[in-house]
Parts: C-alpha cells; structure tokens; sequence
C-alpha cells in the first residue's frame, strides 16, 4: 500500500525500499492488534507515504538489502505516479485494498483531504493498466527489517544536522493528533441513489468546509460533560450562519448538538429520516428531498442551501402550524424538530382520517388554540393528530368549549393518545382511543357547583356508571353525585 501511495519518481527498488522503511516505522512499538491500533498505523503509514520526508532516504541500505527477487510490475505504478496524491490514495484504498466506500471516505477526512468524495470520484475513473507480470512477494521477505548498526545513520544525521532538524519539524507541524470525535458527512446527492434516512443528509451551509469551525465544534461535543459528551463519529448536517451568527449541528444516533461559539446545548431528536430540525430564530433545516415548502396560506417560503426563511406560528405563544411541505404541514410544539400536524373535524370520524392532510384554515385555527393551551410535549413528536371528538355548549351557562383526542407519535416510533377539555384553558381527562374517543372529568360550572360531564365522538354515545341524574344531549353527557365515587365510562 505504502509502496503505491508513493510519489512515482525515482527508481523502484528505492520506492519500494522507503516504502519498506515507513511500514517498519509505523510497526515499532508494542504489538497491539486492535481494529483502532490498525487504522492508526495505516494513517501513520498513508500520512508519511503521501509526502515522504526527505530523511527517509538517508541509511537505506538495509532495506535495499531486504527486497525481494521479483518487484512490482510498473504499470499500475506509472499509471498512479500521474495521479494527484489525494486521487493515489483514495484509488489504493478503494481498488487495491478493497475497502469500503465509508471507510475510504472516513481515512481520507483523517488524512485532512479537504473534498475526499471528489477524490473518490476521480480514483474511480482511472482505469486501470493491464499488468505485465503478476505482482507477488515473498511472505518470508516481508519481516520487519532490523538494523544491525546505527553508526551509518548517526554520521550521517550529525553531517546534515541542520537538514534534518528543520525537516522534523516540519514532519512534526503536519502530523495530527487522533481526533476524539470525527464529522464525517453523507456525499451529496446520496439520497438519489440510496435510502433516505437521515444518515443520507448532505452537511450543508456556507461552512460545511471550514475546516477550523467544524473542528471547533466537534472538539467542543467531544469535550461536553459526561451524558452529553460524543465520542468516535459523529454527522455533521449543518454548519454556517442562519441569522448571522456561526452554528454547527452535528448528530450522532438520535441525539443533536447546536454549537455556537462558547455554546453547546445536545438534545434528544430522533431519527426520524425527514423531519425538519429547527435552527433558531424560526429557520429550520430541510430534507435535501423535500420539495419547496409554503406558509400556512399557500405563499412560497424562500429556502437557502435547504435552510428556510424564519418561519413562525400566527399563535400567541409562538407554537402551532409553521409551513406545508408536500401534503403535510409542519409544526412547532416546542421539540427540536418540526411535528407533522393534522386536525379531525368533529364532523368526521377519526377512523376515516388517512394520510396527513394539510391543515386547512379551521385545523390551522385549532391547532394554533391546542398548542397554546396544552402542556410541552417532555418528549420529542414526529407527528400529532389532533381530533376534535366534540364541540358545543357545556350545562349551567359553561360557554363553548371543545373535546380532543391528541394522539402524538414520538421521535422514537412510541405512541400516546390522550384527552383534554378545552375552554379557556385545557384540562387534561385521560387516555383516550382515537377510532372511539370517549373521555370524561368532573367540571366546575360559572354557579360553584360540580358536574361530571363526559363526550363521545360521532355515533358513539357516552354511558357512565358511579354517577347520579345523569342526562345525554348531542353526545354530551351531565350528571351529578359525589366527587370521590370511582366513575366508570363507556361509549355504546
């Protein structure tokens, strides 16, 4: 590997001779034959063969000594000598030693490739030479070779002292620590070809290729407190400057960290693979196979590199129905990503609800009424459909109020379905099944005196059982009795 990775100048048997000696470098040490300790030294080797120091040269006579009878053919090396050396190195990975495309793409951000898919691309255009002779060497030659004096070398270093000393620091500026947390970043245009998940969002935003910022920012997760520390890789998605100010978000599994400069909150998202992530300020993160979104009254919603022009809810605390995408409208409900929203008239049963509808105007009106007066959702929701079970005037004077049932699909594929009584406040009355809602609480009228009141979706009548004078109107039904009775509630 070392020996193709080498500039092609120069003889052969000195090439695979300072190849040789980079592989030995690299070996030195205690024997560790992790899967980690193997791709440290293959980075240490690819580091060293892409710009070899000069110094290598220097006592070669051992290594010289120790190549095998039968060299590598020279066609696939002069064919690679032409190559830029970023190009050379994504072409042995990928067609000499066969790895995967991700781990191809994961060595060369290691050895600081600035565009390692273009690299990629461009290896797997080359064609390769037919060989001339078959490339082979003998197992028993490839020992680590030992050095039997160091007196050669040490003459030699001490009569180019001063070579030797500026040529190690510079060996010493380029070479890099082992990152505790690498961004690695899906190639644009993967999701055309592949799945789409989430793994196969592009890193956008005008500073995706800082690579000084983006260091910032993964060394910042890396060094967050425990629980919210990442280690190993991690998927850059965003990095550049939606409303101004410098932000990077980064995902590893279903958690997301936002970086600023001097910040870093990590917060539990999900993985779901097209829900929009919120950047702040209302601007919120597309997936790169999301059509063009529109605000809630059909007009079109300016986007930047997948990022959206701030986006808020008409609402009076800021939660509610922010922009349509597709057939489906999108919402805030207080999470780090946007929820798929979707309203049941009471005309309508909830069973006959299909697929996401968007919000027209009375669902959008609902739901920014809902998301005000219900409590924040302590989990992140991918999708909430709220129905809207009955509507009409409660006994005694109580004014209107309306009846749902809000199922939430939570980011992690978990479901909850539970009722609330909304007037000018939401009170909360239970579980409740969305295909037969039927819910019921003890209610306290204008007058001082307490009723149990309790609805029932369309065809269904409620029946309660613990109570006493108990009457139905329009599916709604009133009775009296003692508050700390056990009330048992059905719907027939």
């Amino acid at each position: 590997m070392a020996y193709f990775v080498l500039p092609g100048t120069g003889r052969r048997v000195y090439r695979l001779a300072i190849a040789r000696r980079i592989v030995d470098g690299a070996a030195r040490g205690r024997a560790d034959r992790s899967p980690a300790a193997a791709a440290r030294r293959r980075t240490r080797v690819l580091r060293r063969a892409m710009r070899p120091p000069r110094r290598l040269q220097i006592g070669l006579g051992p290594w010289l000594r120790a190549l095998p009878e039968r060299l590598p053919d020279p066609a696939l090396t002069t064919a690679l000598a032409k190559l830029h050396p970023h190009v050379r190195v994504a072409y042995v990975l990928r067609h000499v030693e066969r790895l995967p495309r991700y781990a191809v793409h994961d060595q060369l951000v290691e050895l600081g490739v600035r565009n390692p898919w273009s690299a990629m691309r461009a290896a797997d255009a080359v064609r390769p030479p037919a060989a001339r002779r078959p490339e082979r060497f003998e197992p028993a030659q490839l020992r680590p070779v030992r050095t039997r004096s160091m007196v050669p070398l040490v003459t030699a270093a001490l009569l180019t002292a001063a070579l030797v000393a500026a040529l190690v620091v510079t060996e010493r500026g380029e070479e890099r620590r082992e990152p505790p947390l690498r961004l690695v970043s899906a190639e644009p245009g993967a999701w055309e070809r592949g799945a789409r998940t989430l793994d196969a969002w592009p890193a956008r935003g005008d500073l995706a290729r800082d690579r000084a910022f983006v260091r910032g920012a993964a060394d910042a997760w890396a060094s967050a407190p425990a629980g919210r520390r990442a280690t190993g890789a991690a998927q850059l998605l965003y990095a550049g400057r939606a409303g101004g100010a410098p932000l990077a978000l980064m995902r590893q599994g279903g958690r997301l960290a936002r970086y600023t400069p001097g910040s870093l909150t990590v917060v539990d998202a999900g993985e779901g693979p097209s829900a929009p992530i919120a950047l702040g300020g209302g601007r919120y993160l597309l997936a790169p196979w999301d059509p063009p979104p529109t605000t809630p009254t059909g007009k079109r919603l300016a986007v930047d590199d997948g990022v959206t022009a701030p986006a808020r809810a008409a609402s009076d605390c800021g939660r509610g129905p922010l922009f349509n995408v597709g057939s489906r409208t999108f919402g805030d409900l207080g999470g780090p990503r946007a929820a798929v929203l979707a309203y049941v008239p009471p005309a309508r049963r909830a069973a006959a609800q299909g697929g996401p509808e968007r919000l027209d105007k009375a669902g959008r009106a609902f739901w920014n009424r809902l998301a005000c007066l219900a409590d924040r959702p302590a989990r992140p929701v991918a999708e909430a459909v709220a129905s809207n079970f009955w509507s009409g005037a409660l006994p005694r004077r109580g004014g209107r109020a309306d009846w749902v049932c809000t199922r939430l699909t939570f980011a992690d594929g978990t479901t909850s379905a539970g009722a609330a009584l909304l007037t000018e406040q939401a009170q909360a009355t239970g579980p409740c099944d969305p295909a037969r809602p039927v819910s019921g609480t003890w209610w306290r009228a204008p007058s001082g005196r307490w009723y149990y009141v309790a609805a029932a979706g369309r065809g269904l009548v409620p029946h309660a059982d613990g109570v006493r004078r108990s009457t139905v109107r329009k599916r709604l039904l009133t009775a009296t009795g003692d508050r700390d009775e056990p009330v048992r509630l059905a719907a027939r």
